[in-house]
């Protein structure tokens, strides 16, 4: 096999990265290019995403990139978080700076749409589990609004797509990234005009849904010439970040679930088809669009987002490493005080630690005094988490789970890695760490032509990933703390 070059640019909510993907002799290598912060802007009381910078940053890695490899490059696509979406006029402008999903506004908007729409209907409809932060309850938000931008917009794009409608002037929407919305069927592929009836808003303004690994066109003539790139083709891959993620998850079989670990977790397993019942709507698991077609049954859990912001917290004299929290975490107290990652207490605190420390003290437990009290409370408490999601996977899944696959950053945080083991009495087997970069880049070698099928995408990954296996160890101390957390969760 020859060698191609692929560029993937992988945004998260945190932080966006550049990363140049080479595939050669059925191995794929990646590179960091260029690494740039992503972080909402606060304005008038809401947060919004700077779209602008974020391009500018996209144009700088592009740069890098041409001045790097002299050889062809195949292609590029863009990945992002869910649910966010910019609005364009009919003359193709942007209006406004997109929301960010963590806006305060969403809450409301939620209870407001659920008292005008039965929410089995919805779940019927859509199979998304329910969040205050979904594009159906953000669209609700600008109808309560009256909302100026809205009755001008003529087009929806989600985040990946708006990127890519930049860098080509195309409008398109790519189906991971729609299936998120809780404004799509998975069952049909298509938009639900009944949701849309409700809200009181044109379907007009969605775009047809594409399969992951489209091509999509030629980068703009403009930006070529900023960028020295060529003339290149953008892709559409899996633009949902846990689409390509999962797609780059190197197991073989069915008997597995993942968790694609970062500021969230998104824990679950693959499905041919989607799993809609009474039973999965009790459980608020969700079903996303994945690549070659399959369903990610999953459920949306808070992540490594409870210690990060405490590390910003932490961190306002002196930048606190990863490793020195590890460090601090492993020599506190085993199992102090538990927290439901899930609360609302710790959506967007602006004190991580205190609103760790004040869950406990409201539902009676010891209260965590130390950083390191606190990161054990949060990081014990997060595997506790997926110990419960398993058993409710377990409830509704087609087939037996016996082991679980870690991906993304949080596949390098020891810690975490060897509690899901223990909590849930199952094998850990970890990478690759830039599963969302390979996934994005095996999608749009998918779409070249390249790769056939996602089992072959698999078995790149698998024989190109150093991997590691953590078993279970002290796993009757474990069943002591997921008995006392569950009744924490219940309170």
């Amino acid at each position: 096999m020859s060698r191609q070059y692929f560029l993937a640019f992988d945004l998260g909510a945190e932080s966006g990265r550049a990363v140049l993907g080479t595939l050669e002799n059925e191995i794929i290598s990646i590179r960091e290019l260029h690494r740039f912060p992503n972080a909402p802007l606060s304005l008038f009381g809401h947060l919004h995403w700077n779209i602008f910078n974020l391009f500018e940053d996209i144009k700088k890695g592009m740069k890098i990139c041409a001045s790097e490899i002299t050889a062809r490059l195949e292609s590029l696509a863009v990945d992002t978080w869910g649910v966010d979406f910019g609005l364009l006029a009919g003359d193709g402008s942007i209006l406004g700076l997109p929301y960010a999903y963590r806006d305060p506004r969403n809450v409301q908007a939620m209870k407001k749409f659920l008292a005008i729409f039965p929410k089995e209907r919805i779940y019927e409809l859509t199979g998304i589990q329910f969040m205050p932060f979904n594009s159906l309850f953000q669209l609700y938000a600008l109808v309560i609004d009256n909302s100026p931008f809205l009755k001008s917009a003529t087009d929806l794009l989600f985040m990946p797509d708006l990127f890519t409608y930049l860098l080509t002037g195309v409008k398109t929407t790519e189906a991971t990234i729609a299936s998120t919305s809780q404004l799509y069927n998975p069952r049909q592929g298509s938009w639900n005009e009944e949701l849309f009836s409700a809200l009181g808003i044109s379907r007009s303004i969605m775009q047809s849904p594409l399969r992951p690994g489209t091509v999509v066109a030629s980068i703009l003539p403009a930006v070529s010439q900023e960028t020295g790139l060529g003339d290149v083709p953008a892709v559409a891959t899996a633009g949902h970040d846990t689409g390509s993620a999962v797609a780059a998850v190197p197991a073989l079989g069915k008997n597995w679930a993942y968790i694609s670990s970062g500021t969230w977790s998104l824990m679950g397993i693959e499905s041919p088809q989607p799993l809609i019942t009474p039973r999965t709507l009790q459980l608020n698991f969700t079903n996303e669009g994945g690549m070659a077609g399959t369903t990610r049954f999953l459920k949306n859990v808070t992540g490594l987002w409870l210690v990060q912001q405490c590390r910003k917290k932490w961190s306002s004299d002196r930048p606190l490493s990863y490793e020195e929290m590890r460090t601090m975490a492993a020599s506190a107290t085993p199992f102090k005080a538990m927290i439901d990652p899930d609360a609302p207490d710790f959506l967007n605190p602006p004190d991580m630690p205190a609103a760790i420390q004040n869950f406990c003290r409201k539902t009676g437990q010891p209260v965590p005094s130390t950083p390191g009290e606190i990161l054990r409370c949060a990081i014990e408490s997060l595997t506790l988490k997926y110990r419960m999601v398993l058993e409710e996977l377990r409830q509704v899944s087609p087939h037996p789970i016996e082991k679980i696959h870690i991906i993304g950053g949080g596949s390098q945080h020891i810690t975490l890695c060897q509690f899901t083991a223990d909590a849930t009495s199952l094998p850990v087997i970890t990478g690759p760490v830039e599963a969302t970069a390979i996934g994005n880049i095996m999608g749009q070698a998918l779409a070249l032509g390249y790769v056939r099928s996602l089992e072959e995408i698999r078995a790149i990954i698998a024989h190109s990933s150093e991997l590691q296996t953590y078993e279970p160890r002290e796993t009757t101390a474990w069943q002591a703390a997921y008995d006392r957390f569950k009744t924490i969760v219940d309170k």
